[in-house]
Parts: C-alpha cells; sequence; structure tokens
C-alpha cells in the first residue's frame, strides 16, 4: 500500500521562520540552509519574495540567495506571489524553482495577496510561464485546501477545479495544503485521491500545519493516497501572518523519524536533524514544538 520512499521538502528557511517575531539574522537563515543539507535535503524553500512590509522576516531574500552554497544536487525553491515577486527571483541566479500558491477562497486569497481566488490561480500560471521561459521549474501549492480561517469548510470540488486549471500550466507539482491545521487524515486520503485522479500526469505534494496535532496521521494517509512529496519544517516552527490561529509545520525530525521506522525512506539524517533542532532553539532561544527531538533515541545507539 504505501511507497518505499517519499521526497521531503525542508521549508523552515521560509514557512517556519516566516512569522516568527524575533528577527532571525542572514547569517542563521544561511547556516539553516547549510543544516538541512548536511541532513540530507535536497529540495529547501530558502525564502520568498514578497512586501517586505507585510513580512519584515523575509525582507532579506536576495542577501540569503547570495549566500547559498553552491550544490548543483540542491533546488533551491523561492516562494513568489506575483510575476514582480518571479522577477527578483529569478535575477538573483541562485533560485532553481519558483514557488507559487494559489487560495481555495475569496477571502483568503485577498488577505493573503490582495486578488480573488480565481486571480489567485491566473497569478500561479503566469509565474509557472516566468519560471520555464528563465529555465526554472514552477510549481504551485493550493493553500486553504481543507479549511479556511476565513470562510471555514473548503469544497472538496473547488479544489479539484483548481487543479485542473492549474495543471493546463504544467507545474512540476501541484501542493495541497492545510494552512490552519484543520484537515483529518480520512479528508486528506479523499482529497488527495480526487486530485490524483483529476490531473494524473502531475504529482501531488502535501504540506500540513500540526495546529490540532494531527499533522503526522495527515501525512501519513497522504501518502497512502498517493502523495510523492511532504514538506516538513526543521523543529516544527511555522505560521501564516494572514492566517488567525495558524500554527506550526509538521516537524521535519517526527516526519522522517514515522516514515522511516516504517520502512519509508526519507533520504535524511534523523541525528543530524534533531542536532539542527537544537541549533535552532538556540538561535531561537526557545524549545521548538518537534518532539521527537525532546525525547531520547530510538532504537538507542549500540555502546562501544
Amino acid at each position: 500500500m504505501y511507497t518505499e520512499s517519499i521526497e521531503m521538502v525542508e521549508v523552515a528557511p521560509r514557512d517556519g521562520l516566516q512569522n516568527e517575531k524575533t528577527m532571525i539574522s542572514t547569517a542563521d537563515k544561511i547556516a539553516l540552509v547549510e543544516r538541512a543539507i548536511a541532513a540530507g535535503a535536497r529540495r529547501i524553500e530558502v525564502t520568498s519574495f514578497v512586501n517586505p512590509k507585510a513580512v519584515p522576516q523575509m525582507a532579506d531574500a536576495e542577501a540569503v540567495c547570495a549566500g547559498l552554497p553552491r550544490r548543483d544536487d540542491v533546488t533551491y525553491i523561492g516562494l513568489v506571489m506575483n510575476a514582480r515577486g518571479a522577477a527578483r527571483a529569478i535575477e538573483t541566479g541562485r533560485i532553481d524553482q519558483l514557488g507559487a500558491v494559489s487560495v481555495a477562497t475569496d477571502t483568503f486569497a485577498k488577505a493573503n495577496q490582495g486578488q480573488t481566488s480565481d486571480g489567485s490561480v491566473a497569478a500561479a500560471s503566469e509565474i509557472i510561464a516566468m519560471a520555464r521561459q528563465a529555465g526554472k521549474t514552477g510549481q504551485v501549492t493550493i493553500a486553504a485546501a481543507f479549511g479556511c480561517p476565513f470562510e471555514g469548510e473548503v469544497s472538496e470540488d473547488r479544489v479539484v477545479a483548481m487543479a485542473v486549471a492549474l495543471a493546463q500550466a504544467n507545474p512540476v507539482e501541484i501542493g495541497l495544503a492545510d494552512t490552519i491545521g484543520v484537515a483529518n487524515p480520512a479528508h486528506v486520503a479523499t482529497l488527495v485521491g480526487k486530485v490524483r485522479a483529476a490531473v494524473p500526469a502531475i504529482p501531488v505534494r502535501v504540506h500540513f500545519h500540526n495546529t490540532r496535532g494531527t499533522g503526522l496521521a495527515n501525512v501519513w494517509a497522504a501518502i497512502g493516497a498517493g502523495a510523492v512529496t511532504v514538506d516538513a519544517a526543521i523543529g516544527g516552527l511555522g505560521g501564516c501572518p494572514f492566517a488567525p490561529g495558524a500554527a506550526g509545520n509538521v516537524s521535519t525530525e517526527d516526519v522522517v523519524y514515522m516514515l522511516e521506522r516504517a520502512g519509508v525512506g526519507t533520504g535524511l539524517d534523523l541525528a543530524a536533524l534533531v542536532e539542527a533542532n537544537h541549533w535552532l532553539g538556540s538561535v531561537m532561544d526557545r524549545t521548538l514544538p518537534g518532539m521527537v527531538a525532546k525525547a531520547p533515541p530510538f532504537p538507542r545507539p549500540a555502546q562501544a
């Protein structure tokens, strides 16, 4: 029933940090990327190219890109909301993949990026085209796919219709995001299955927040339904400035522990991730939400 391996996208440098009140230095953001690479991450969302007045934590996007390690085996992703952001990302010369966002409801789309839901689909399609023209790749995430902080329940048919429309732009994948952490495993399995059936040629990625404690269960359900890529953040940091009550992403360490123990390969080094968690906690001056890094190692390392 389950695949032997899945791909993971490390999102701590962008989604993990974007809503933090304590400003993180550019050097520490680059160090976080370096630690993620050392732990085996090969797709990393490194920053977002958005209005710095709206998201001050991401004001140093160009500086972060300038300091990224030069690695042919790592895909650096930049989140962009519009053509201007896409142009900024491309101009750095360091972003390999543009990540666009479409939002499943009008109210959240207007709060998040100042446009309607349909407008966000059109904008994402333009971003994907710009990426391709620049010799890059483009992917898209459907935000609030499982529920909206303003409008409540979101129709599965609406999300599927958005996926079909976005597929016309030929993104490398379509992500389904539980932006405010309201999804449950049954809903996840159903929606992932419907999107896969509607756009079978395009891989499905999933993005879960653990706001209500269902994040890991939702990851497991998504993989069972055929999702091939999972977003996660070292330490379980994360939140959205425009989504009231949104809490942290699923923790990379927790996802890796669950999957590797279940025989699903991730390509990531759990010990290195736990070390990165502790380091990031020292930078943030607090214990991070991820659970595995708080627990003793299991199984215990062999005694010398």
